[in-house]
């Protein structure tokens, strides 16, 4: 891939980015795959130094309280992890420089889970992290189970950690007699004994009044933007499309903060659960440089079928960003066809090795959710800067 930067006057900076400033990104090395076509995963690099390519406000181990600055280390805060994303819990607890909580987590030989902490909770504010990704069902019980753990163990407050949302694309009824998932696990997730949830890019805005608990909605937006600002694309040549109708809002603010970039949409008839059909393009993309943004990719129908018609409309290149890969089969074949210059995601969802393709850019959220934890833990909003773009209210 050739080396890039971002040209234009208007571009998306970060908080702390002057109008003379620009980040500086070496995509000929830190995007250098492995034979195996592994992906480098920015955030930290190969000695466990954090990498620049993050927003500043979000590389630092401390944090300045009325201008003073206050070492970040609270004894009365505790970080457990789940199986689900173990890598990404180490990389929030190394941002924030505590040790994550030590827990045992089994499995029966009957499929139960088992569940014992190992270091006293009493009177702590705890933060379980656990994406409730594919297995979503194994996934989510374990989340319940370590909930319920916590609060016989009398922890003063619990936290889930939910940076993927699972069930969250069963918001509403579509058609009669269908149920609606995603209020029916925030209700578990509350009943199981969670004080506040802290959720990332959740499918739709709604799904946080589904909980009769807090809900905390940060957006993986700043860390792809800071990425795509890195990138040697003309301004006048960078068209955002949203894959379908429901995208519009996302792709429209995503636009706004990339150099106020033009909108496209691609309109799809889909005919059954993961089938997608498209129809036709709303806006024109001849010769630009398309930007296709969601929250997710699961089988990538949506995105690969938007991208094959994008080039048919005359886009030079494609580029798929997304917060969460499911990646369901077959969508590391479709993803890795050729359709795609990039394709830009977020480490809220583990990708096994064997779905690493040389086109996939995987960006690390830890420090957005690290900075988040504090914030909360902390009792302050995020409505200042430099913590205005991390969506706290």
């Amino acid at each position: 891939m050739a080396s890039m930067a971002l040209c234009g006057s208007s571009l998306w900076k970060s908080p702390h980015l002057t109008s003379k400033t620009f980040i500086c990104h070496n995509l000929s090395e830190s995007l250098k795959c492995k034979d195996n076509g592994r992906p480098v995963v920015l955030g930290r690099d190969s000695n466990g130094r954090q990498s620049p390519a993050l927003p500043s406000f979000l590389t630092t181990s401390n944090q300045f309280v009325d201008g003073i600055l206050v070492p970040k280390n609270d004894t009365r805060l505790r970080i457990f992890s789940g199986t689900a994303n173990p890598s990404l819990s180490q990389e929030i607890a190394c941002y924030m420089g505590l040790e994550l909580g030590k827990i045992k987590i089994k499995r029966f030989a009957d499929g139960e889970i088992y569940v014992q902490l190992q270091e006293s909770v009493r009177g702590c504010d705890v933060y379980l992290v656990q994406p409730t990704c594919p297995p979503a069902n194994e996934n989510l019980m374990e989340l319940l189970i370590m909930i319920d753990a916590c609060r016989r163990a009398s922890a003063k407050n619990i936290t889930a950690v939910i940076p993927y949302f699972g069930y969250a694309r069963a918001d509403r009824k579509t058609q009669g007699r269908e149920s609606i998932a995603a209020k029916l696990v925030a209700n578990l997730i509350t009943e199981a004994g969670a004080d506040r949830v802290l959720a990332c890019d959740l499918h739709s805005g709604q799904s946080i009044g589904y909980f009769d608990i807090p809900v905390d909605h940060v957006y993986g937006q700043p860390v792809i933007l800071d990425y795509l600002a890195s990138k040697m694309i003309c301004a006048d040549d960078l068209v955002v499309v949203s894959p379908d109708v429901g995208g519009v809002a996302r792709a429209r603010a995503f636009a706004k903060k990339l150099s106020d970039a033009p909108l496209a949409i691609v309109d799809k008839r889909r005919q059954g659960h993961n089938v997608a059909e498209v129809m036709n393009l709303i806006g024109d993309v001849k010769g630009k440089v398309a930007v296709m943004v969601d929250d997710m990719i699961d089988t990538a129908g949506t995105i690969a079928k938007g991208a094959a018609l994008l080039h048919q409309e005359g886009a030079r290149e494609v580029y798929a960003c997304s917060t969460h890969a499911v990646f369901s089969p077959p969508a590391i074949e479709r993803l890795s066809s050729g359709l795609f210059q990039e394709v830009i995601i977020t480490n809220t969802i583990p990708v096994s090795e064997q779905n690493y393709f040389p086109q996939l850019t995987v960006l690390s959220v830890a420090n957005l959710l690290g900075e988040t934890i504090w914030r909360v833990h902390d009792d302050c909003a995020g409505g200042f800067e430099p913590y205005s773009s991390l969506g706290i209210d």
